[in-house]
């Protein structure tokens, strides 16, 4: 009981020496009260970098990468040629295209825009310019997601050499990632970026539909992946090196199994295949792709 007396007597003695709240005293502490929790709202939400999130485009000439780019910057295709140089533009998301990064926000909140907002890298498809885009794999710190275009009518077994030439450029793309995220050093410097085979010309007769272009892909990669680890043998064995560590060449699971997209989740490399088209009689066919890409930001 004397120990409460003498709490209410120093809390006593303490008001009686605070100051008389004065206008000006008020006007503050309502201003610290509500800019506060706005200070926090902002460093929360605030982007952690000046760069804008950048999608690597790659894919074989005539694929339909410059198509699809001029699109997503202008929302119509436009007569294009072949590309010599990698092209990289901002573009902004449609208004209706969620968002994951931002799906706690409000529409209202001015960081909004920003989330909506991407830079869209497109690099030359021809063999022997092909460099822009391993340079570019190599250096993942601002990219997002890599989107490798395909012809979905360039994929049926009569055109055996647009197959191989696919199958060849896209299993080389994702022993890359894969070599990447298996030589990180730490957690932390892993770079895991998911991959859209975005199957395009799907308003073609000729053009296979998604599920049967990822079989399509998984079965010439196969194909790939077997000729490539023989030619690593045969060199191995020519320069008596049997210690060149072919497992570190070989994609997906190591065997003589099928190779399968499923197979890169365990490099934590996400492979999806979704069908559309850029340019087709009744109008551009993307929105897929969109959802894609609003679902990895």
């Amino acid at each position: 009981m004397h120990f409460l007396n003498a709490a209410a007597m120093s809390l006593a003695k303490m008001f009686k020496f605070m100051p008389e709240p004065t206008p000006l005293l008020l006007v503050t502490s309502i201003l610290l009260v509500l800019s506060i929790p706005l200070l926090l709202h902002l460093i929360i939400y605030s982007t952690t970098s000046d760069t804008l999130p950048t999608i690597l485009l790659l894919g074989p000439s005539g694929a339909g990468k410059t198509s699809l780019i001029t699109h997503l910057e202008r929302g119509h295709p436009a007569t294009t040629r072949t590309s010599q140089t990698p092209h990289t533009v901002e573009v902004s998301l449609p208004v209706k295209t969620p968002v994951a990064s931002a799906r706690f926000r409000s529409p209202n909140d001015p960081t909004w825009e920003v989330t909506k907002k991407l830079l869209v890298q497109d690099t030359p498809g021809h063999g022997k310019l092909r460099h822009y885009a391993t340079d570019s794999i190599s250096k993942p710190q601002n990219i997002q997601g890599i989107i490798f275009m395909v012809d979905a009518a360039d994929l049926s077994s009569d055109n055996s050499d647009g197959l191989r030439q696919t199958a060849e450029y896209l299993h080389d793309v994702l022993l890359r990632l894969q070599k990447q995220v298996t030589g990180a050093k730490t957690s932390k410097s892993r770079k895991e970026i998911p991959m859209l085979i975005a199957a395009n010309k799907l308003d073609l007769f000729t053009a296979l539909p998604a599920p049967l272009v990822q079989s399509t892909l998984e079965s010439e990669i196969t194909k790939v992946r077997t000729s490539s680890s023989r030619g690593l043998l045969d060199s191995a064995i020519a320069t008596k090196d049997l210690d060149a560590g072919e497992d570190k060449e070989w994609l997906g699971e190591v065997g003589e199994g099928k190779f399968g997209f499923l197979q890169m989740e365990e490099f934590g490399i996400q492979v999806k295949v979704l069908g559309g088209s850029v340019a087709g009689a009744d109008g551009p066919d993307v929105k897929q792709w969109w959802d894609w890409i609003g679902a990895i930001l």
